[in-house]
């Protein structure tokens, strides 16, 4: 079970905040969109996620992230997922893409949450307290389980991408710059959801 500090949550709950975690996967691939994730949860099922085995996503086998997603999903109280594409990346940089694509997840939520916990990013449009922490997908069940939410769907995408461009492998390396993906670069070049902005060297 991973070492969370879930005082953090706790606090806010004895304080009656609606929190949701919110966290991002993709930032650093090469390819494919950036997403993002947000969760809201309650003290019940945060302490039985974390018993379940949630933790951060990058912490976590395939297996493990897909058998959690959909407990995730079920037990939360709301839940959103959002993406910016590589052509948005280009545009804004993966900072401001991040964060747009943090607003999509937020913008689909049945229930807003009051009070938002992320992994180090704040997001100025959203006016509700917010609480930055460093490393905070290994500090926070809510983060831990978005960023669950935020790698499986963005994972999905990727392995779609597979039979629309075959040949780059994006089902193995999910678009990040493997040894793989780099060799196959230089072979094919690059194809629509490559981020044009970052370096392939």
């Amino acid at each position: 079970m991973a070492d969370f500090e879930p005082e953090i949550e706790a606090r806010l709950w004895d304080e009656g905040w609606i929190i949701g975690g919110l966290d991002e996967a993709g930032r650093g691939a090469l390819a494919g969109p950036v997403s993002a994730g947000v969760v809201v949860l309650n003290r019940e099922p945060a302490e039985a996620l974390r018993n379940a085995g949630v933790r951060d996503s990058k912490q976590l086998t395939p297996q493990q992230r897909e058998h959690l997603a959909p407990m995730i999903k079920e037990m939360s109280s709301a839940w959103g997922v959002g993406f910016a594409i590589a052509e948005e990346i280009d545009a804004l940089n993966i900072v401001r893409a991040t964060k747009l694509a943090a607003m999509r997840a937020l913008d689909s939520l049945s229930l807003f949450p009051n009070h938002l916990l992320t992994d180090y990013l704040i997001l100025p449009e959203i006016e509700i307290p917010q609480t930055a922490l460093v490393k905070g997908d290994q500090r926070c069940v809510s983060i831990a389980a978005a960023s669950i939410l935020a790698k499986t769907a963005r994972d999905a995408l990727m392995c779609a991408y597979e039979a629309e461009y075959p040949g780059y492998g994006f089902a193995r390396h999910k678009g990040y710059g493997t040894q793989l993906h780099r060799s196959t670069l230089k072979r094919l070049g690059r194809c629509a959801i490559h981020r044009k902005t970052f370096s392939f060297g």
